[in-house]
C-alpha cells in the first residue's frame, strides 16, 4: 500500500492541473470574445459619417443644367481718378536723403544716392557759378541733403560748402535757383578732462580734444605757465568749450568757455567772456585779466636753444659775447606771433640778425624779432599791430646755424631776460561786464568742480 501512495499523489497533481487550465483557456476565450465585441460596435460607429455621406449623394439632384444661370452688372466706384494707380495724395509726396561725401565720389554718383533722377539738375549745377562749387567742393566728410518727389524729381538740396556756408538748390516755376546761406549752429558746452603724460598735445589727443583747444589753452595761460619747460608729469586740466551743432551732430568745436590747470600742484584757473566786438576774453574768477600785456613767448610751440646770457660762446663767431636775447627753435615756416600791442619800428635786413622786425610798445619797451625766413605780407614800418597778430615766420636768415627765432626784449634801451622780465597785466574787467562776468563764473566754476570730483578721479 505505501508502494502505491506515490503515484495515487502524482495522478491527484495532474487532475488540479489539468483543471486549472481548462479554467485558464475558458478565460482566454472570454476576453477574447469581450474584445471582438468592442472592436465591431467602434467601427459600427465610425462609418456613421460614411453613410451619411453616401446618403446625401444619393438624396442630391443628379443634373445641375436644370439651375437657372443670370449675370449681375454692379458699378464699383474705385479710389483712384482716372484709373491711375497713383492718388494725388502719393504724387505729392516727398522724400528727404542725407548722406556724406565718400572718397572718390563725383557729383554723379553722390546725386545718384540721392535718388535724384531728373537731368537738368546735373545740367543746372554744372552751368550755375554758385552750384558749380558744389561740384569742386567734394570733400570728405562733407555732408549733402536733398528732398525728392516719388519720381526722384530734385524739390531742394542743401550742400555743406565748409563749416559756416551752405550752398542751397530749390526748385521754382523756372526751373532752378542757388544761393549762399550761413549755416546757423547751436552752441553746447562740453566739458573734459585729461592727464599731462609727456606732453600737452598728447593729453588732449588721449582725451579725443580737439588741436584748435590745445593751442587755446596754451595762449590763455602762456603768461602763467611756460609750455616748453614747466610741464610736468601728473598735470592735469579740465576745460570747457563751445560744441557747434548742426541737428544735434557735432560740427566743430569753437571758443574755450573756461579752463583750469594744474601745474606743478598750482592751480590756474580762466573764465571766459566775450566783449563788445564778440571776442572772447579770460579773466581769473576775481575778474582779473589773465593775460598779460605781453606774451612770454611768441611761438606757440617750440623749446628754447640757446638762453639770455652776458657771455655765450657764439657757434659760428666761435668767441664769447653777450647772448643778448633767447633762440627759440622750430622748424622754417612755423608763425611768429606780436608779443603786445605796437607800431612797426623796422621791417627788413639787418645785419647778423638777416631778416628782422622790431616793435615799438608804450612804456619805453620794444621787442625784437630775428632770423626770419619771410615777413607777413602787408607788414610795413608805422603800421600797428594787436598782439598775437602773425607778424613773419621763423627761419635761418642772417648769422645762423639752424632754424630758430632770435628774441629781445628792451626796456629804454636796455636788454632784459624775455623769460623773466616782470610783465604787467591788462586792465581787469569792465564795470560795464561784471554782472554777466559774475554769473558766468559762478556756472563754469560748478561745472569745474563736477569735472574735478568725477574725471580726474577715474583717471588716477
Amino acid at each position: 500500500m505505501k508502494i502505491n501512495e506515490p503515484r495515487q499523489n502524482n495522478l491527484t497533481q495532474t487532475s488540479i492541473l489539468a483543471q486549472n487550465a481548462g479554467k485558464a483557456e475558458g478565460k482566454l476565450t472570454y476576453s477574447s470574445h469581450l474584445r471582438k465585441f468592442k472592436l465591431r460596435w467602434i467601427l459600427a460607429v465610425s462609418c456613421l459619417p460614411l453613410f451619411g455621406i453616401y446618403t446625401a449623394f444619393g438624396i442630391a439632384p443628379q443634373n445641375l443644367n436644370d439651375v437657372p444661370i443670370s449675370m449681375v452688372t454692379e458699378e464699383i466706384a474705385l479710389p483712384f481718378e482716372n484709373s491711375t494707380l497713383k492718388s494725388d495724395e502719393d504724387l505729392s509726396q516727398t522724400f528727404w536723403y542725407k548722406d556724406y561725401v565718400r572718397r572718390d565720389d563725383t557729383l554723379n554718383s553722390i546725386l545718384t544716392r540721392l535718388n535724384i533722377r531728373n537731368r537738368s539738375v546735373f545740367e543746372f549745377i554744372r552751368a550755375d557759378i554758385t552750384a558749380s562749387e558744389i561740384a569742386s567742393s567734394l570733400t570728405p566728410g562733407r555732408q549733402i541733403k536733398a528732398e525728392t518727389d516719388i519720381e526722384g524729381n530734385l524739390i531742394q538740396l542743401e550742400f555743406e560748402l565748409n563749416n559756416s556756408q551752405l550752398v542751397r538748390l530749390v526748385k521754382t516755376e523756372d526751373g532752378y535757383e542757388s544761393r549762399k546761406d550761413l549755416r546757423v549752429l547751436t552752441s553746447q558746452p562740453i566739458l573734459k578732462s585729461a592727464k599731462i603724460n609727456s606732453s600737452l598735445f598728447a593729453a588732449t589727443d588721449s582725451a579725443n580734444i580737439p588741436d584748435h583747444i590745445a593751442i587755446q589753452l596754451a595762449d590763455i595761460f602762456e603768461s602763467e605757465i611756460n609750455f616748453h619747460t614747466d610741464l610736468r608729469k601728473g598735470d592735469h586740466f579740465n576745460v570747457i568749450y563751445e560744441g557747434l551743432y548742426d541737428q544735434g551732430e557735432l560740427v566743430k568745436a569753437g571758443s574755450v568757455l573756461a579752463a583750469e590747470f594744474i601745474n606743478n600742484g598750482k592751480t590756474y584757473r580762466a573764465i571766459g567772456l566775450r566783449d563788445d566786438t564778440n571776442k572772447m576774453q579770460y579773466y581769473t574768477p576775481e575778474g582779473k585779466s589773465v593775460h598779460k600785456s605781453f606774451l612770454r613767448s611768441p611761438l606757440e610751440f617750440s623749446r628754447v636753444s640757446s638762453g639770455f646770457s652776458t657771455a655765450r660762446y657764439h657757434p659760428v663767431l666761435q668767441k664769447v659775447r653777450a647772448h643778448k636775447g633767447v633762440d627759440f627753435a622750430a622748424p622754417t615756416g612755423t608763425r611768429i606771433k606780436a608779443s603786445a600791442d605796437g607800431v612797426v619800428d623796422f621791417v627788413g635786413q639787418k645785419g647778423g640778425y638777416g631778416n628782422v622786425i622790431i616793435l615799438k610798445h608804450a612804456n619805453g619797451i620794444s621787442t625784437l624779432y630775428g632770423h626770419l625766413s619771410r615777413f607777413s605780407s602787408g607788414l610795413r614800418r608805422g603800421a600797428r599791430v594787436g598782439q598775437g597778430a602773425i607778424i613773419g615766420f621763423v627761419g635761418m636768415t642772417g648769422v645762423a646755424t639752424g632754424p630758430h627765432l632770435h628774441y629781445e626784449f628792451l626796456v629804454n634801451g636796455q636788454h632784459r631776460d624775455p623769460m623773466k622780465v616782470a610783465l604787467p597785466r591788462t586792465n581787469a574787467i569792465n564795470a560795464s561786464n561784471k554782472t554777466a562776468f559774475e554769473l558766468a563764473s559762478t556756472e563754469r566754476l560748478a561745472q569745474l568742480s563736477l569735472l574735478n570730483s568725477t574725471n580726474i578721479a577715474l583717471l588716477e
